[in-house]
C-alpha cells in the first residue's frame, strides 16, 4: 500500500479495523483482498483530482492563461508526487 494512503487510513481508524482479529502471531496484518479494495479506491480519487487539473489546464489554455495552465500541470504533478500514484 502507498505509505501516505496508509498513513491516512490509520489516522481514519479503517486500517486497524481491517486488521485480521484472528491474528495469532500480532503481525498486524490487514484483511487482504478488502485492504487491496481501499487503496484502489484511494487511488482512484486521487487520480480523479490529477483529471481535474487536466481538465482546469485545458480551461485555462483555451482562455489564453498560460501561467494559470502551467499551475494546474504543477499541481497535478505534485499530487501524484505526493500519493505516489503514476499519471
Amino acid at each position: 500500500m502507498n505509505e501516505r494512503i496508509k498513513q491516512l487510513a490509520i489516522s481514519t481508524g479503517i486500517y486497524d479495523s481491517l486488521c485480521d482479529p484472528y491474528d495469532r502471531h500480532n503481525t498486524g496484518n490487514p484483511v487482504g483482498s478488502i485492504i487491496d479494495d481501499l487503496e484502489k479506491f484511494a487511488e482512484l480519487i486521487v487520480k480523479e483530482c490529477m483529471r481535474m487539473c487536466e481538465v482546469t489546464e485545458m480551461s485555462f489554455v483555451t482562455h489564453d492563461c498560460d501561467v494559470e495552465a502551467s499551475g494546474a500541470i504543477t499541481v497535478k504533478q505534485f499530487i501524484a508526487e505526493h500519493f505516489g500514484v503514476e499519471e
